[in-house]
């Protein structure tokens, strides 16, 4: 078994704040997490798989309001588990839709480019 990390390494390791994995736990994002007996959080491997997945959450949108019902589904069990799938499903769709988005403004960037590329090389005239 994977040794339990502190919340400064925890911080260190995965790129977020101690203030930051503290209100992920108040916040419900996060279960409570094991402490030693000094009383300092101890991430244990399947808490760091979980903020893991929190973070990537995150990173895709989701809202802070989205990722609390996303975990308390998940605090419920097995029995939410088709309720989780519908919000990873709407979830990776407005990604996708976002993704196009994206993809759509980098072509038009990419073609704003090769326009002075090509003005740059006298092959056609600024209008």
């Amino acid at each position: 078994m994977s040794k339990a990390l502190t919340i400064g390494q925890v911080a260190a390791t995965r790129g977020v704040s101690t203030h930051t994995l503290r209100y992920y736990e108040q916040a419900g994002l996060l279960r409570a997490i094991g402490r030693n007996d000094a009383g300092h959080r101890l991430y244990a491997p399947a808490d760091l798989d979980w903020l893991q997945f929190v973070m990537r959450l995150k990173a895709t949108g989701m809202p802070i309001a989205g990722m609390q019902a996303f975990a308390a589904l998940r605090a419920q069990g097995d029995a939410t588990v088709g309720a989780r799938r519908e919000m990873l499903v709407e979830h990776r769709d407005a990604v996708r839709a976002r993704i196009a988005e994206l993809q759509a403004n980098l072509a038009a960037i990419s073609d704003k480019i090769d326009y002075y590329e090509a003005v740059e090389r006298g092959g056609v005239h600024e209008t």
